[in-house]
């Protein structure tokens, strides 16, 4: 199956950019381009993309309203909505997700990140880029006994998953544990696959967030 990709962005050269590396895997094709966000709104219901990425700061209306409308509760066909942003303020990671989003990815992540945030959109996951993954969870370090449990996992992760998920809550990628560990980024991805399994979390930041609140990362 390929993955229909609607880009809703106002940089043209981020456009090109984005498609290029899209396009450029076998799975996928970019579908629809909007230089702002009414005719991101426009285009999305007319072309029905599996996954459009939308940038916040566009003309007219901007990419967390869109996703709002395309993505949130009150989105009569929801649709899955990625932001992509150079700004990783919290309250834009809040709102984003808050109004829907399947994730939200800084321009910075570079190729293999991006492509690996559609692919858990459709996989009906959330992709947070690492770094605000680690700035989101940080105030977890240091649990108060008392008030928080030590959370355990539904079933025992072995050694190897416990290194993986220390290293999901310090921010790595797919491509940087596989290089930490010495193992395949296909590999990482079936290890944090089952971890999430065994913890019944849906994405990283649940992997993340239990590895702070377990005192691995200390």
């Amino acid at each position: 199956m390929t993955i229909r990709i609607l880009l809703a962005d106002d940089q043209e050269s981020v456009r090109i950019g984005f498609r290029l590396i899209l396009d450029s895997q076998p799975d996928m094709e970019v579908v629809g381009e909007a230089v702002d966000g009414l005719q991101a709104i426009d285009l999305a219901r007319e072309l029905r993309p599996d996954v459009v990425l939308a940038d916040i700061r566009m003309p007219r209306l901007d990419g967390l309203e869109v996703t709002r409308r395309l993505a949130g509760p009150e989105a009569t066909e929801p649709l899955r909505v990625v932001v992509v942003t150079t700004f990783d303020l919290d309250e834009y990671v809040h709102t984003a997700l808050r109004h829907g989003a399947c994730g939200f990815l800084l321009k910075r992540s570079g190729p293999a990140l991006l492509v690996e945030a559609v692919r858990a959109a459709m996989a009906g996951d959330t992709l947070i880029s690492p770094s605000i993954t680690v700035r989101l969870l940080k105030h977890l370090r240091n649990p108060s006994p008392a008030r928080n449990p030590l959370p355990r996992a539904i079933e025992s992760l072995t050694e190897r998953e416990s290194e993986i998920a220390v290293l999901v809550a310090k921010g790595l990628t797919n491509a940087e544990i596989g290089t930490e560990l010495f193992i395949s980024a296909g590999t990482a991805k079936t290890h944090i696959a089952n971890i999430q399994r065994k913890l019944d979390v849906r994405n990283r930041v649940g992997i993340a967030s239990w590895a702070w609140e377990s005192g691995l990362t200390a």
